[in-house]
């Protein structure tokens, strides 16, 4: 007898077949003659309902199946005479695998707060939200690959342990094997790093890009999927300290090529969501609705497969950060006093509010801001021929604004040098980056896409710790 997955067993065309399945109980209810458990495997959002009569099991076998304990059931298939379910299994035998006491297993079958999971996280796996957001992760992982893969790309591994900074902001973690008391020291009296296991100071990367790029100006089409670190002393709702990064890179590619194939590889991954996901998807929407009905009307979220339709059947709107200054500065909010960050100047760094209300408001649809002030970006862009800005792109999203930043790079080694030397970057340091426009300099272009952000849309969950299995964040590195 092959053992079946709850979710072959409820898609399962036969019945009255002698079936086993394995799992762990969410709830237990019934009375002196019958006991109704219900077993979920983590194969699907549904559980499946065993029918165990009493005068078929001991009492003292009754007794261990509790909420949390794993057991293995054989019985009948048949189908259900009780609502919810299409099938159910009529138990002849039940084995205890592991108990779980009730006094002690935290995991009840209540509603339980997200932070108290958070402080459980090596036992929120068990909960109906964190299963079906593990499942629309993992769906989301293989779908990126999968797009990749299908449109000729390279899946490039880059470095986790790096002596550079490509973003230039400092927030990095140390990577050493020196003496964290008594380190050795210079004459200067600064620690000596070329004692250091690499012989010079590391640190952990926080983007795999400038790697990246390198592999694109020989292989073409290349992507990298790997954990990122940030050192950020940041507490909000959208910070990670340890997070994945989807970041490709192509040769040949412009501005305008990278803008395309940004929309085309989101709607890509959002289909493929609906298209695979759509039971867990459904659920996270009923969540999200319970939590919304507390909100005012103005203040409530789109429904999420909505929000996720409205993505795929709108084109995305193209304008640069000139004319999206020029909409701000006009708006209604920003004229009353709305916005907690005023525009009154071009150069202003936008927020998250300042996006949403291009998407949400005004637009209405996605949108892809182009040629941002150079001094609010990184040294790598293409720089325009106005002098003070660059060929930069984010992709902003409803609800949650930025979703995507990329641009096309400098390809122009005296400009990516000027600079470079402009902000005080070593450009000795990164001789092997330069290399590139030293040696068959090309157009090239990537992105980078916080695979947390994307599950943060995609599942409507609001706060980013709890769309990665062990975050990663302030005083917390626990499990």
């Amino acid at each position: 007898m092959k053992r079946l997955s709850v979710k072959e067993l409820l898609q399962t065309a036969g019945h009255h077949e002698t079936v086993e399945a394995r799992g762990w109980v969410r709830t237990k209810r019934g009375n002196k003659q019958v006991n109704f458990i219900a077993l979920n495997d983590g194969s699907t959002i549904h559980n499946i309902q065993v029918v165990a009569e009493t005068e078929r099991f001991p009492e003292e076998v009754l007794k261990r199946v509790t909420t949390g304990a794993a057991l293995a059931v054989k019985g009948v298939l048949v189908e259900s005479a009780g609502s919810g379910q299409a099938f159910e299994i009529q138990a002849r035998e039940i084995v205890v695998l592991g108990e779980a006491d009730p006094e002690k297993f935290p995991i009840q079958p209540k509603k339980h707060s997200l932070e108290f999971l958070r402080d459980n996280a090596h036992l929120r796996f068990r909960t109906n939200l964190f299963g079906a957001i593990f499942r629309v992760r993992h769906a989301m992982a293989f779908a990126i690959h999968d797009y990749f893969n299908a449109h000729g790309f390279y899946y490039i591994h880059t470095p986790l342990v790096t002596a550079s900074d490509a973003e230039g902001a400092g927030e990095m973690f140390r990577v050493t094997t020196l003496d964290a008391l008594h380190p050795p020291l210079t004459a200067e009296g600064e620690v000596d790093y070329k004692q250091d296991f690499f012989g010079r100071a590391t640190n952990l990367t926080v983007s795999g890009q400038l790697e990246g790029e390198l592999a694109a100006m020989a292989l073409g089409k290349i992507y990298t999927f790997g954990p990122t670190f940030r050192a950020e002393n940041s507490n909000t709702t959208r910070h990670l300290a340890e997070f994945w990064m989807i970041e490709p890179e192509v040769a040949f590619n412009d501005l305008h090529d990278n803008m395309e194939l940004a929309e085309d590889f989101l709607k890509y991954l959002i289909r493929y969501a609906l298209d695979h996901c759509m039971d867990d998807l459904l659920y996270l929407s009923q969540r999200l609705q319970e939590e919304e009905k507390e909100k005012k009307a103005e203040e409530r979220s789109m429904e999420l497969i909505e929000k996720l339709r409205f993505v795929l059947e709108n084109p995305f709107e193209h304008l640069t950060y000139t004319e999206a200054i020029d909409v701000l500065k006009s708006s209604k909010p920003n004229k009353n006093g709305k916005f907690q960050y005023p525009i009154d100047r071009w150069g202003v760094d936008l927020q998250s509010e300042h996006e949403r209300y291009l998407v949400e408001k005004h637009f209405k649809r996605p949108v892809i801001l182009t040629d941002y002030p150079a001094a609010i970006k990184a040294f790598y862009m293409k720089q325009n021929p106005d002098g003070k800005s660059v060929a930069a792109m984010d992709v902003l999203f409803p609800q949650i604004g930025e979703i995507i930043g990329g641009s096309q790079r400098e390809e122009n080694l005296e400009k990516l040098l000027g600079r470079m030397n402009a902000l005080g970057l070593p450009a000795e340091s990164m001789s092997w980056y330069l290399d590139t426009r030293r040696f068959g300099t090309a157009v090239h272009s990537g992105f980078g896409l916080g695979f947390e952000r994307l599950l943060l849309f995609v599942t409507g969950m609001g706060n980013i710790r709890d769309v990665i299995p062990f975050p990663r964040t302030p005083k917390n590195a626990e499990f």
